[in-house]
């Protein structure tokens, strides 16, 4: 059993929910994600931010024209370099589910390069660690990513990146932890 720090912010309270509290609640838990989990529930204490969120991660998670592999292979780059042990813990069988190998992911996890063989898939862990780590992409790299995915994924991988950064984030600050019982996957 893990000795996880205490969560710093509680969702609200389903029974004191506002109206608007209520129709984010229920926007989130009719949405793809079936449930109001991790950042999701502390959002709902904004109802206006949840409302808007959840519309903008439906889209990149479920919709965006990457594809479910390559999201995921995005989002766990992106929750790596964070360390936000929750997004890895919720998104690291998703990734292995969509075809993103165990030694990619391991690879990710330990922040030793992989070795890809798909250069869709070396194109966006690229893209996602330097500009999560860097805030900018060099030229380069641009163009190696632009030539492997195309300007639409491009344009919705930044917005993926940006997203779960804002989704890392909120999780690092209210300490949103994974189950007691769950291991840490980062030193």
């Amino acid at each position: 059993m893990t000795d996880w720090p205490e969560q710093r912010l509680m969702p609200p309270d389903p029974d004191s929910y506002t109206d608007l509290q209520r129709q984010a609640h229920d926007a989130f838990a009719n949405s793809p994600r079936s449930g109001v989990r991790g950042p999701l529930a502390l959002w709902i204490h904004r109802p206006e931010l949840a409302l808007a969120t959840q519309q903008l991660g439906s889209y990149l998670r479920f919709e965006s024209s990457l594809g479910p592999r390559l999201t995921e292979l995005a989002i766990i780059t992106t929750a790596k370099l964070w360390k936000a042990e929750f997004e890895w813990y919720a998104h690291k069988p998703l990734a292995l589910k969509h075809g993103v190998s165990e030694q990619v992911v391991e690879a990710i996890r330990t922040g030793t390069p992989p070795d890809f063989t798909d250069p869709e898939e070396a194109a966006v862990h690229e893209f996602a660690l330097e500009a999560a780590r860097d805030r900018q992409v060099s030229d380069a790299l641009y163009d190696k990513t632009l030539a492997a995915i195309g300007q639409d994924r491009l344009v919705d991988l930044v917005a993926l990146v940006g997203y779960y950064g804002f989704v890392s984030l909120t999780l690092n600050t209210f300490n949103i932890l994974p189950p007691a019982d769950a291991d840490p996957e980062f030193a």
